[in-house]
């Protein structure tokens, strides 16, 4: 069958892990300058987060509803949370991978294109006011706003059903093994990130039947 849709997830792909440091790693050291800055025991933001992270990452209340139970918690004044989350968002969102960026939104209008992204709430209006993600493709699926998350088989269904395409006539590039197994059973054409250069390559090849 020919390839209908192109779908990408975004983070690790669309954006990139600036040199110096993996978010697993940041966000921990973001959380122990903050608790220092503040006087705050060590954890203190670590732990104030994990207690509501379930909720951002499922998208159980607003944003704004999120931030407010996370800034009473932390004890942080508006000034000092607003000043954090910034740094928050600059790691989440880490730097736009320019060169597979014009090859996705080049693929238009010869194929659909998607995003398919696990995601936390708030993701989709920081990454469109920075990098104008959903702007350039078809259809943008985060999933806190679906309550579900890769690689559930039930997003891939979603994103399927809401580009009226069948699985077999869409490409996904994701960079976590688990999410490219979980669509090739679902009977995408899923292809696992490693480089750009190969990405682009794998797909253009898929395109090529």
């Amino acid at each position: 069958m020919p390839i209908r849709a192109v779908m990408f997830d975004i983070g690790g792909i669309l954006e990139v892990i600036p040199e110096g440091g993996d978010p697993a790693t940041r966000f921990p050291a973001l959380d122990e300058e903050w608790n220092a800055r503040l006087d705050l025991p060590a954890g203190h933001l670590t732990r104030c987060f994990e207690a509501i992270a379930a909720d951002g990452a499922f998208g159980r209340c607003t944003y704004d509803e999120w931030c407010a139970r996370f800034r009473a918690s932390s004890g942080m004044s508006q000034a000092d949370f607003d000043e954090y989350m910034a740094a928050f968002w600059d790691i989440y969102m880490g730097n736009p991978n320019e060169e597979l960026i014009a090859y996705f939104r080049g693929l238009r209008p010869r194929y659909r294109t998607a995003i398919l992204s696990n995601s936390f709430i708030g993701a989709r209006e920081h990454e469109e006011a920075r990098y104008g993600f959903t702007s350039m493709v078809d259809l943008a699926i985060y999933s806190h706003e679906e309550g579900v998350r890769k690689p559930d088989p039930r997003i891939f269904a979603l994103a399927s059903e809401r580009l009226g395409i069948p699985p077999a006539e869409i490409i996904f590039l994701d960079d976590l093994p688990e999410n490219v197994d979980a669509a090739r059973a679902r009977g995408f054409q899923a292809v696992l990130f490693t480089s750009t250069p190969r990405a682009i390559a794998e797909i253009e090849a898929l395109l090529r039947g």
